[in-house]
């Protein structure tokens, strides 16, 4: 409920933007069951929340998490209303989100995948946000962007190898 709150906040002009805390952020979650420690698609369901309750007519979701956002992926799919924006490595769990996965029926071109090698840095992410998103998203021109926002990119997280510091992650957000 807390991105929904936000969302409402927003679009009722209280504030101008907001940050949920919510982990895990849900992207993982299909629309019928969990997955990847996901219960619930916290993002989609903000987004459907804006479309139903303020008519939200295009919006944006930008994904920077080490796993790709199959889940958010899955809901937009085949909605030309959402950009989907995901850069995460690959391979990588849970093994969807190559740059071949773009949309089906009217929404083809509305899912961007970037499928990114280990040890990207900041200067990768920098050069994707500026040569991609923000071209897709002047071009889209969303009413509303959620951005689904992981931090295993980060240098020191074990498991991953994507080499973002907090620097880096600050200019994305910036971004």
């Amino acid at each position: 409920g807390g991105l929904v709150n936000i969302v409402d906040a927003v679009m009722q002009g209280k504030v101008q933007n907001g940050i949920s805390l919510g982990r895990p952020p849900g992207h993982h979650a299909m629309p019928h069951w969990g997955m990847g420690f996901c219960l619930l698609a916290n993002v989609s369901i903000a987004a459907r929340w804006a479309q139903d309750q303020y008519s939200v007519g295009r919006m944006l979701i930008v994904d920077f998490d080490v796993h790709h956002g199959n889940g958010t992926q899955e809901v937009f799919y085949r909605d030309p209303s959402v950009l989907f924006f995901s850069a995460h490595q690959f391979p990588f769990y849970p093994g969807t989100g190559a740059a071949y996965e773009t949309g089906e029926d009217r929404a083809e071109g509305a899912t961007i995948n970037v499928p990114l090698p280990s040890n990207v840095g900041d200067e990768g992410y920098r050069m994707i946000f500026q040569q991609l998103l923000i071209p897709a998203a002047r071009l889209f021109r969303p009413e509303l962007i959620l951005v689904s926002a992981g931090y295993d990119a980060h240098w020191l997280d074990p498991l991953a190898n994507m080499r973002l510091s907090v620097t880096g992650y600050t200019h994305l957000l910036e971004q």
